[in-house]
């Protein structure tokens, strides 16, 4: 999954990135509300993490704007501002949650997770194929109930397959799950993870098949 941080203090939203890539996430950080904008309008985010003190254009002007242009972006925003007023002002204004710094990261990380599985809408937290399962709560991979061991951007791909399942998922779209726009992808990366996640998926009843001209289908064989 993508996210997007939003923070002018570039010391906490360079700690807020190093977190999130840990936590196996693509991220673009924008330090002003206009630059944020313009991402938003450019990429596709999984949740946004947004500061309400911003230069340029303010945090609660952004959310507005966001929510006006009919967006359902799962919005977690943190402010030292732990006020009633404050945190009623972000929550009418549209935002999905709610931290005042300071804050623990394991606890940004839950309501990440939480934000995102409302935002997706899926009755269930976890998705199977065949013996491949994958649990939204603690977003581990499984194969026949062992734990599926993967890189960080092996685990991007195979989540995005995952979510995409029975669907024909696109090299660029892959591509931008993995990388953020600070991030230098090699063209043939992609190619490299998927060869990787076959090797790990070979004792699995899945199997990651390519249509050329269109990307790549996570399905079910027999």
């Amino acid at each position: 999954m993508r996210l997007l941080v939003v923070e002018d203090n570039k010391d906490l939203a360079g700690w807020l990135g190093k977190a999130q890539r840990q936590a196996q996430y693509a991220i673009d950080i924008a330090y002003d509300g206009e630059d944020a904008e313009h991402l938003l309008k450019v990429a596709e985010y999984s949740a946004m993490i947004l500061d309400l003190s911003l230069p340029k254009l303010d945090g609660l002007t952004l959310l507005k704007r966001l929510r006006q242009s009919g967006s359902k972006l799962p919005v977690i925003i943190l402010t030292a501002n732990a006020s009633l007023d404050g945190r009623v002002a972000g929550l009418d204004s549209g935002a999905d949650d709610y931290l005042a710094k300071p804050f623990e990261i394991a606890e940004l990380e839950a309501r990440i997770r939480a934000v995102v599985r409302r935002g997706q809408d899926r009755a269930s937290s976890e998705i199977t194929v065949g013996n491949l399962r994958f649990s939204g709560g603690t977003r581990q991979f499984f194969v026949a109930g062992e734990p599926l061991q993967l890189t960080p951007r092996e685990y991007a791909v195979l989540e995005q397959l995952m979510m995409k399942l029975g669907n024909t998922v696109s090299k660029a779209a892959l591509s931008e799950s993995v990388f953020g726009f600070d991030d230098e992808a090699d063209p043939s990366a992609i190619e490299i993870y998927v060869h990787r996640l076959r090797k790990k998926l070979e004792s699995s009843s899945v199997q990651i098949a390519t249509l050329r001209g269109l990307g790549y289908l996570l399905r079910h064989v027999e």
